[in-house]
């Protein structure tokens, strides 16, 4: 066993490791990058103390998505809260580069937390930060350091990134660019680097060689950076890179396309060829797409997620003219049902003029629900449906879409719900909103998709897997729900027919309509809890199924986006800001003035 090696003493666990009771019995080992330190479910006999390096921690949700928790950083524990609980782990641990770890038995570190209380106190506040940004999903630790590679015939890459430190600065934060110039510094140079910055920069240019090796090992995370108008690498070139970070989702692709490119083609390809985590379009020398990336970086990304609801999802609508209105960024976009169309006119770069044309040529002007069929699967055909989600997306597909799209259907064959990234856009939409009993259910290879509000009405939560930044939720299904006179038999059968109300559909529709989105109280609550701006537009004066009431809709979804900003102290963007390090500085008198 190799001799315990110094430890600053600034902190109480750092005092701890001083006591020659805990020497004697600690170990210290070297933990290679993408090797796990302990997953869930494993037995807590231990507290560990990262002296060097980064872990990671990683929890998987349902629907099979990774979630990354965050960072965490030299001087800090790992696996305390179960360690006290006599818990199994909660989560997986990984190293993120390579790192020298001490571990402690849980005997030895409790008794000598005797001789120094203070260690639990400052395991306590730990705790709790852990716990509260565990329950808002924010992360324990965000990263700052981050890699960029090139991928194929890229050119050179430096100048881009360069400009994005140039953005990164802008937005108050110390930044420092670092290139193959580094290749032999030594470990304790990077480790220092990393302290005085709040974020670094490591660029690896095509012919760098060994460098590229050494960023993909030295990040929180990889950016591999490729020309979005030739063709990909092959697969295994991607993937030689991106280990270990890549088991970890931890590897994201920028496709960069001429100044001019109206829309990105191809980018199927490059997902099959380097597999990230997320895709991101960036047209070159064009400051909003490269503003974007700089808010992903800096953890001021915005995310936009609209719930499903039929025609009162038209509010969504007034939602999005708002945050425009306001100047309020979109960096991701998401929703379900009728949600996900409204969230899909946003990714397609919709303006406003062009969004409600197009809604309402689709759905306001003349119901697509028309087409009655023999309800054997469905009281619809859906074959209007196909035809106009077919002819206002056309075939665009998800990952050629300017800003990271996802939406979710039911899948009743897996019995979790399905989260489409990639494919054709209008047959992801399609399955989203296939309300069961109204549209007939959607089929992907032999697995039968309803629409995502079965399952998940409004996935907040499954966007803050995706990204760090403040989420913005547009909830719909806060309103009265359907009444006893909404499902009411029609007094005559002719004078219903007559009046032209068949259109709507029979009342059967509104009592399916409303079965299939509700969501459960604990679904609900632990979706808006992964909100920072929640709107809960009063929409229960709009029919559910009733698709020509698109203005008071529209109007409402307006009016509750631009109160709930006017409540704001400052920028969306800015909600889950982190302190720059001078910032922390500054604050430190006066939090011990305070206590």
């Amino acid at each position: 066993m190799s001799p315990l090696p110094d430890i600053p003493v600034d902190s109480a666990l750092a005092r701890l490791f001083s006591q020659a009771e805990v020497q004697a019995e600690a170990t210290w080992f070297s933990l290679p990058g993408g090797q796990t330190l302990f997953a869930v479910g494993d037995r807590s006999d231990q507290l560990y103390y990262v002296r060097a390096g980064r872990l990671g921690a990683f929890r998987r949700e349902p629907g099979n998505e990774v979630q990354f928790l965050g960072v965490i950083r030299p001087g800090e524990p790992a696996g305390e809260m179960s360690l006290i609980a006599d818990a199994p782990h909660s989560a997986d641990v990984v190293a993120l580069r390579d790192s020298e770890i001490i571990a402690v038995p849980r005997d030895v570190f409790l008794a000598a937390c005797e001789a120094e209380p203070d260690v639990m106190i400052e395991l306590a506040k730990l705790m709790m930060l852990r716990s509260r940004q565990a329950v808002t999903r924010g992360g324990m630790g965000e990263p700052s350091v981050f890699g960029f590679a090139s991928l194929g015939q890229f050119g050179a890459l430096r100048p881009l990134v360069e400009r994005l430190a140039r953005e990164i600065a802008r937005l108050d934060y110390s930044v420092t660019c670092i290139g193959a110039e580094a290749q032999s510094a030594p470990t304790e140079w990077f480790s220092d680097v990393e302290r005085v910055h709040d974020f670094v920069l490591y660029v690896a240019e095509a012919a760098d060689g060994g460098w590229r090796h050494v960023v993909a090992r030295q990040v929180d995370r990889l950016f591999q950076v490729g020309r979005g108008d030739r063709d990909p690498p092959k697969p295994a070139a991607a993937a030689a890179l991106a280990s270990p970070l890549q088991a970890q989702r931890l590897v994201d692709l920028i496709l960069v396309h001429p100044p001019d490119t109206s829309r990105p083609s191809g980018s199927e390809a490059w997902l099959d060829a380097a597999e990230p985590a997320r895709l991101f379009h960036l047209r070159r020398d064009h400051d909003p797409d490269v503003e974007r990336i700089a808010r992903v970086l800096t953890g001021q990304s915005v995310g936009l997620v609209l719930s499903g609801g039929g025609a009162r999802a038209y509010a969504h609508v007034g939602a999005v003219r708002a945050l425009r209105e306001r100047g309020v960024p979109i960096d991701f976009v998401g929703g379900v049902s009728m949600g996900a169309i409204i969230a899909a006119g946003v990714a397609m770069g919709w303006d406003d003029a062009e969004m409600e044309r197009r809604i309402r040529e689709a759905f306001v002007d003349s119901s697509p629900l028309t087409d009655i069929a023999v309800p054997l699967l469905a009281m619809t055909h859906g074959m209007m449906v196909n035809e106009r989600l077919a002819h206002h997306f056309g075939d665009t597909q998800i990952a050629d879409l300017w800003l990271p799209f996802f939406c979710l259907s039911s899948n009743l064959t897996t019995g979790a719900y399905q989260m489409h990234r990639r494919g054709l856009l209008w047959k992801a939409l399609r399955a989203s909103i296939s309300l069961p009993g109204i549209l007939p259910p959607w089929t992907d290879d032999n697995n039968v998709l309803v629409d995502g509000a079965v399952m998940k009405n409004f996935p907040a939560d499954v966007m803050r897997a995706s990204q760090l930044g403040p989420i913005v939720g547009v909830d719909v299904t806060a309103g009265r729900s359907i009444t006893a006179d909404d499902v009411a038999r029609p007094a005559s059968v002719w004078r219903w027919l007559w009046s032209g109300q068949w259109r709507r559909g029979p009342p059967i529709v509104s009592l399916l309509m409303r079965a299939a989105t509700v969501s459960t109280s604990r679904d609900l609550m632990a979706a808006r809890e992964a909100t920072d701006l929640l709107v809960l537009p009063e929409v229960s004066k709009v029919e559910i199924r009733d698709f020509g009431a698109y203005a008071p809709a529209v109007a409402e979804g307006y009016r509750a986006t631009i109160e709930a900003l006017d409540k704001l102290g400052r920028p969306v963007q800015a909600l889950r800001r982190r302190p720059s390090l001078e910032e922390q500085a500054a604050q430190k008198p006066q939090a011990g003035l305070a206590r």
